[in-house]
């Protein structure tokens, strides 16, 4: 590993912007001063990534083209992905969500979450097991079908559980009335067994549906056994929400500190500035969330009801993985709205007790 070269120069940015907490609201003017922590390069020449997930010492981390790109011991090797459906080429399309089995030590199996296209049928999204054989990962039992999916707002974030549950975004696909729908699969997180059934638990019978309202949820993180989303707003409104069974977070009724009866707003909303947040993780009580638009990783205080861009200067930067020590990430400037370098997309890392 090594430091990034951009990074190792002491750099102070000036942030300006627009952060709510519950009840309480902070006006646009605000100042922080940063000072860029240092910054190491853990792997080089990544494909469009999207989800990081780690098992060992050894990263496993999914990319939209079509892969999955193994980091053992700094070295990196792209793993073929055999699918049985061809990857669909819409914008924000492709491979998406992977996150390991609990048991992948013994089972050789992963959740996966991507789109693809059938002829004469359209587009959609599916939620499939993958299993690795020694030599590829190949699609095994789907666990949800025919998600359906549009041009934009696909969701695509996959997590397990402090509850050893699947928990799965999805977006609206350009539906906004669908969010609003229960028995609608679209604008909403979902939860469901490993074996892909519904748990007896959730909020609606016979339902995945465990909240609804959603727009594009694209990160999830539990602090304890509370869970958290990230999810992208319309013209800008993105939104940082603490997820209850049940509750309906608003879209397109609501956005922003707009306040409905039976709606939730959001604990952060970004205002008139993008974030465009995606993969999330939790550390001591913080979120950290990474930021395509907003070229960033942002820590989010509860407590303090603040937001700040603790890691800038790498681009886009899609996930976001926390193993107690360091925080992970990756850049995203290679899906055709960055600007790479000869060596992008990379996976970095950072001591998180550095991050101020």
């Amino acid at each position: 590993m090594y430091k990034a070269g951009s990074i190792v120069l002491v750099l102070i940015l000036l942030l300006s912007g627009c952060s709510f907490f519950e009840k309480k609201e902070e006006e646009p003017g605000d100042e922080a001063i940063v000072l860029q922590p240092d910054i190491e390069v853990v792997a080089e020449n990544l494909s469009v990534p999207w989800s990081i997930d780690k098992v060992n010492g050894t990263f496993y981390i999914s990319e939209r083209t079509g892969s999955i790109a193994k980091i053992e011991n700094d070295k990196m090797e792209r793993q073929r992905v055999v699918l049985r459906k061809p990857l669909a080429e819409a914008a924000e399309a492709g491979l998406l969500g992977f996150v390991l089995d609990p048991q992948f030590a013994e089972n050789h199996q992963a959740f996966a979450y991507y789109t693809y296209s059938e002829e004469g049928q359209g587009q959609f999204n599916r939620v499939v097991v993958l299993t690795w054989n020694g030599a590829e990962w190949v699609e095994g039992r789907i666990l949800l079908d025919r998600i359906p999916s549009a041009a934009y707002h696909h969701g695509g974030r996959i997590k397990i559980g402090p509850d050893g549950k699947l928990y799965v975004t999805t977006g609206d696909a350009t539906v906004p009335e669908s969010a609003q729908k229960r028995n609608s699969i679209n604008g909403k997180i979902l939860r469901m067994n490993l074996d892909g059934s519904v748990p007896v638990d959730n909020p609606f019978p016979n339902s995945f549906v465990y909240s609804y309202g959603h727009r594009n949820p694209q990160g999830l993180a539990w602090i304890g056994e509370t869970l958290y989303a990230s999810e992208h707003g319309q013209s800008a409104h993105d939104e940082i929400n603490r997820i209850k069974t049940r509750a309906n977070y608003g879209w397109p009724v609501i956005q922003g500190t707009e306040r409905k009866a039976r709606m939730v707003t959001p604990l952060f909303q970004s205002g008139n500035e993008t974030w465009a947040p995606s993969g999330m993780a939790a550390h001591n009580g913080k979120l950290y969330v990474a930021a395509l638009r907003g070229n960033a990783v942002r820590e989010f205080d509860l407590e303090a009801g603040r937001t700040t861009a603790v890691i800038t200067g790498l681009g886009r930067i899609r996930d976001v993985y926390n193993d107690g020590e360091y925080l992970y990430f990756v850049s995203n400037n290679t899906d055709g709205r960055g600007t790479p370098d000869e060596k992008d997309d990379k996976l970095y890392r950072v001591l998180v007790r550095n991050l101020k």
